[in-house]
């Protein structure tokens, strides 16, 4: 979706005494009249600037039902124009950036992009930290609202927090137990995860998302962590056929944010800036991780009818997988205890919320 609005250009006028020269002044206040309703439109247009496909599952089923919903609350005074796939340059890690400094108005990223620049985002990526995504996304965005948007994400105006699905392993040979990721090269999407996958021994390799595929068809990497919404895009199951997912249990999920360039939005007039306020927060947060999580069913079934294995691991299995993850859990409390980011009290008050909004 891109909705542009365009200035139209103007009519020359031709008329012969006072009669043409009153019907040209009445004209000319007419169109006059009318560019400047243009041009207040225009300058209501709001860029919006993400790294996935528009075709891919969140940008189809959330970003761009978003834009069209506020567009249409607004009476069309806001319009946007949607960058997808880094169309208006950069890298996903820069995208932050890009709202703080006005590249964009509007960004659709993951914090876990910046390594260690939103620590507090962390805790929800923990391994093992998950229950379903329209509950964890609620327990984010109030944690968030409570320790992080005049710290993390002071520099800009949160519009949106929620997570994925279930994340699954995605790999060339089967994956059933811990020893099975020894000498693996792995693309994981954030600091947290890939910390996890290398104290299980596999061999992080970093990249972008949408490099995956080729560093898949390449040998680059053997295997990658994603949930299963995105593997339709990635075309993943395509590329490996062994897929291995945990049960009832999450091995990890990974956080995104929805946010605007505070100057941009703080120059809105208040009924504007009212229908932006009514469109963010936690209920659209926890719907866009419902949906989010919704997505992953198709990609499955894709997989399934390819023939693919689907590795389901017993809760005796997951059992091995949750010790070997304890590491990883208490290195990043210390850690941030060490910072004074009180890691022990954040991983008690997510564990608190996730709980509250699961029940």
């Amino acid at each position: 979706m891109k909705t542009i609005s365009k200035i139209q250009s103007g009519t020359s006028l031709t008329g012969k005494g006072l009669g043409g020269l009153i019907k040209a002044a009445v004209f000319s206040a007419f169109a006059f009249g009318s560019l400047a309703s243009e041009t207040l439109a225009a300058d209501l247009t709001l860029r919006l600037h993400q790294f996935l496909p528009a075709q891919a599952a969140v940008p189809k089923n959330v970003l761009i039902p978003w834009m069209e919903k506020v567009e249409k609350e607004s009476d069309g005074r806001i319009k946007f124009e949607h960058y997808p796939a880094m169309q208006l340059g950069g890298t996903p890690p820069q995208l932050y950036d890009q709202a703080v400094d006005g590249v964009a108005d509007i960004i659709w990223s993951l914090p876990g992009y910046s390594p260690g620049r939103f620590p507090r985002v962390e805790v929800f990526e923990l391994p093992f930290t998950m229950t379903n995504a329209e509950a964890v996304s609620r327990a984010y965005w109030e944690l968030a609202q409570e320790t992080m948007m005049d710290t993390d994400f002071k520099d800009t105006k949160v519009l949106g927090l929620w997570v994925h699905g279930p994340g699954a392993i995605h790999s060339k040979e089967p994956i059933t137990s811990v020893s099975d990721l020894n000498g693996v090269k792995l693309r994981a999407p954030t600091r947290v995860t890939n910390t996890f996958f290398k104290n299980l021994g596999a061999t992080p390799v970093g990249m972008p998302i949408p490099a995956v595929p080729e560093a898949l068809s390449k040998g680059v990497i053997d295997a990658t962590v994603v949930p299963w919404e995105v593997t339709g895009a990635l075309k993943t199951s395509e590329l490996v056929h062994n897929h291995t997912e945990f049960g009832a249990e999450t091995l990890y999920t990974a956080a995104f944010i929805l946010t605007m360039n505070k100057e941009k939005y703080n120059a809105l007039p208040d009924d504007l800036k009212a229908v932006i306020d009514k469109n963010s927060g936690m209920e659209f947060s926890a719907m866009a991780g419902k949906i989010t999580q919704m997505e992953d069913a198709g990609p499955r079934q894709k997989a399934v009818d390819l023939g693919n294995n689907i590795v389901t691991l017993t809760p005796e299995q997951i059992a091995e997988w949750k010790t070997a993850a304890d590491q990883t859990i208490k290195d990043w409390v210390a850690e941030m205890d060490e910072k004074g980011m009180d890691g022990t009290g954040l991983v008690a008050r997510a564990a608190e919320l996730i709980k509250k909004y699961s029940e």
